[in-house]
């Protein structure tokens, strides 16, 4: 019998959590949450986490499920996601995941490439000469070093040039083997027991935009100032380099007023959303729905490409 990952993908607030539920109680099955954010169980209102009535209607996994003290990548994720599809599909053969992660939601369905060992001595290097120079520093040397990751991160992920962590590991690769990045990637055939099915949700721009400010509004209502408050004294750890936070962190460091603040935090998503879009846009298999697309014409579609 075929399994099958119906994989549902689009920009942040466009309802992407409900469709889930929706299909998972038809096709009676559980759901993969593929949003970086939601892994840990520090962070509930500024990610979005599903409710306890969304969590208590269809069986949900990494949510909230790691601590934003604990080291956990992308490849983590993979090798978690994939242990625990390998389990759900035993019980029934389709399955669902949802989130608008793009790398997360590459990762479980294609997989990652395989990299040589390097040098240990080469990231303490990295490390000493970013904790002096900062994050330009390795902008500048991905950018000298492979220019064409780097034009491709800057048009399609320039969130990821500010992240530090890939960003080291980017330079690291390209100086430990005197080799691009981008040289590796491509190579490895991962091989998966599951056939991918991708849906996207989509609305004009106008509305999604509307759909990000409204939701940050009730966000602030449901209390992330107090949440972000509590989260200040870490306001350095990885996890918390995010849209909702960051922002909220520089009014209390006293740089903005709160007005400010929130106001920052509905353009940073809106642009998050902008880049999520550009991200699964890529993917040539992806079948675009409205979001106002009634659920049995989704599901009419999905059935016709799944055999029982």
């Amino acid at each position: 019998m075929n399994n099958y990952l119906i994989t549902i993908i689009g920009p942040t607030a466009i309802g992407k959590t409900a469709l889930s539920i929706q299909l998972a109680q038809h096709f009676n099955c559980d759901i993969i949450s593929c949003d970086s954010r939601q892994f840990f169980k520090e962070m509930t209102i500024g990610t979005a986490v599903p409710n306890q009535e969304e969590l208590a209607a269809a069986k949900h996994h990494f949510i909230q499920n790691k601590s934003i003290f604990e080291n956990y990548s992308v490849g983590d994720f993979e090798t978690e996601a994939l242990s625990k599809l390998n389990e759900l599909f035993q019980q029934h053969n389709v399955q669902i995941m949802v989130g608008g992660s793009g790398l997360y939601v590459d990762a479980v369905l294609k997989g990652f490439d395989e990299f040589p060992d390097i040098d240990p001595s080469i990231r303490e290097t990295i490390n000493t000469e970013y904790n002096q120079k900062g994050i330009n520093f390795l902008q500048e040397q991905l950018e000298l070093l492979d220019n064409e990751y780097y034009q491709k991160l800057e048009t399609e992920n320039p969130q990821t040039l500010v992240n530090p962590q890939r960003m080291k590991r980017f330079v690291e690769v390209c100086l430990g083997t005197g080799k691009p990045y981008s040289s590796f990637l491509g190579k490895r055939q991962n091989k998966r027991n599951f056939i991918p099915i991708v849906i996207g949700l989509e609305a004009d721009r106008e509305i999604m935009y509307d759909r990000i400010n409204q939701r940050v509004d009730i966000m602030m209502d449901q209390g992330l100032l107090n949440e972000a408050e509590k989260l200040y004294p870490h306001k350095n750890l990885n996890a918390l380099q995010t849209v909702g936070y960051r922002e909220l962190f520089d009014y209390f460091d006293n740089k903005i007023t709160l007005d400010f603040a929130i106001e920052e935090i509905k353009k940073n998503t809106r642009r998050f959303a902008k880049r999520q879009l550009t991200w699964f846009k890529r993917n040539d298999n992806a079948h675009w729905f409205d979001y106002k697309t009634n659920i049995k014409t989704i599901i009419d579609s999905l059935e016709s490409q799944i055999q029982r």
